[in-house]
C-alpha cells in the first residue's frame, strides 16, 4: 500500500517526517487506550497502588500488553515526582494507548504501547469543599463498560460542558431513572443516615476514592448500601455528594436548581471529608502551628 509524504495540518501542508505527533496513534484515532488521574499531596501519591492496579485491570479488559510490571510501573511513576522535584499538592495525569500503526481497526501486531505521564500542580478546592456545589442531571448514553478507564469520554465530556453551561459543577447521570455516577465522579445519596451508591457493576467506574468512602463509612458505623437510587429519590435526600481524586468528597447543594435539604453540606459529607483528610495524611493550613 502506498503512502504518500505530505500531511495536511491546520491550514498549511508539511512532509509527514515534520510532524510533532505520531498522527497514526491508536488514542488519537480509535480511543483506543486507558488512562489514570493519581492525586499527589505534599510531593507524595494517594492511593498510588490502587491507581497502578486499576490500571492494569483496564489494559487487560481493552487487551493492551504493557511492558513492565505493577511494580514497575510503581517505581517509574515515583520517579517522576523525584525528577519534576513535586513537593506540592497536584496530579499525575498518566495515559496508555495501544500504539502508533497504520490506521485499522484491527490490532496491529509487534507494536509497543505508547505510555506517558505528566505532573501539574493542583491546589485543593476548598471553598466548594466547605459551601457544597451545584449539579443537573443527564441521561447516561455511554457505553457499557464504564467499569473501564478508556480514553473514549466524549459522552462524559458533553456532560461535564452542559454542566458548565448551567453554572454548575458536575452533571449526575442516570439510565432509564436509575442513578449510575457522574461524569466524572461517583456520586452517593445519604438518607435516614445511611449512605446509598450504585453497585460496582460495568456501568461505573470503581473509583479509587469511591472504595475509600465505603471503608471510611464502615469505619464510622454508617451503613453502606450499594443500591442504586433514583432521580426522584434525590428530591428527598437528606445529603447527596460526589467522590473523585480530584475533588475528593464533595457535597452536593442543590441538583437541577432544587435545593438538598437545607442547602448546605451535611453531617455525614463532613465525616467523610474529615475521614478523607486523615487517610490522605493533609496537613490543613488553619492547623499547621507556628
Amino acid at each position: 500500500m502506498a503512502v504518500y509524504p505530505i500531511i495536511m495540518t491546520q491550514s498549511s501542508f508539511t512532509h509527514r517526517d515534520n510532524l510533532k505527533y505520531p498522527y497514526e496513534e491508536r488514542g488519537l484515532q480509535f480511543g483506543d487506550g486507558i488512562y489514570e488521574v493519581i492525586r499527589i499531596y505534599n510531593g507524595e501519591y494517594y492511593l498510588l497502588k490502587e491507581h497502578v492496579d486499576r490500571l492494569f485491570r483496564s489494559a487487560a479488559a481493552v487487551k493492551i500488553n504493557l511492558a513492565v510490571t505493577k511494580e514497575e510501573m510503581t517505581q517509574l511513576l515515583l520517579q517522576l515526582l523525584e525528577r519534576n522535584k513535586m513537593n506540592k499538592d497536584g496530579k499525575v495525569y498518566l495515559q496508555v494507548t495501544r500504539g502508533s500503526a497504520p490506521r485499522d481497526h484491527v490490532f496491529p501486531e509487534g507494536i509497543p504501547a505508547n505510555v506517558y505521564a505528566y505532573v501539574q500542580d493542583l491546589p485543593r478546592n476548598t471553598e466548594k469543599m466547605d459551601a457544597g456545589v451545584a449539579t443537573i442531571t443527564q441521561r447516561d448514553v455511554r457505553w457499557e463498560n464504564c467499569y473501564i478507564k478508556s480514553l473514549n469520554l466524549l459522552p462524559n465530556v458533553l456532560a461535564k460542558q452542559e454542566a458548565k453551561e448551567n453554572g454548575c459543577y458536575e452533571a449526575i447521570l442516570h439510565r432509564n431513572g436509575l442513578v449510575t455516577e457522574c461524569s466524572s465522579s461517583n456520586v452517593y445519596l445519604v438518607k435516614d443516615g445511611k449512605i446509598y451508591t450504585h453497585p460496582a457493576t460495568n456501568n461505573i467506574l470503581h473509583g479509587c476514592v469511591r472504595m475509600r468512602v465505603e471503608k471510611f463509612a464502615k469505619d464510622l458505623g454508617i451503613p453502606f448500601i450499594e443500591e442504586s437510587f433514583t432521580v426522584d429519590d434525590i428530591a428527598t435526600a437528606d445529603e447527596i455528594l460526589l467522590s473523585s481524586s480530584t475533588s475528593e468528597v464533595m457535597p452536593i447543594i442543590s441538583v437541577d436548581d432544587k435545593q438538598i435539604a437545607d442547602g448546605k453540606p451535611g453531617k455525614i459529607t463532613k465525616q467523610l471529608q474529615q475521614a478523607y483528610v486523615a487517610d490522605a495524611n493533609i496537613i490543613e493550613p488553619d492547623k499547621v502551628s507556628n
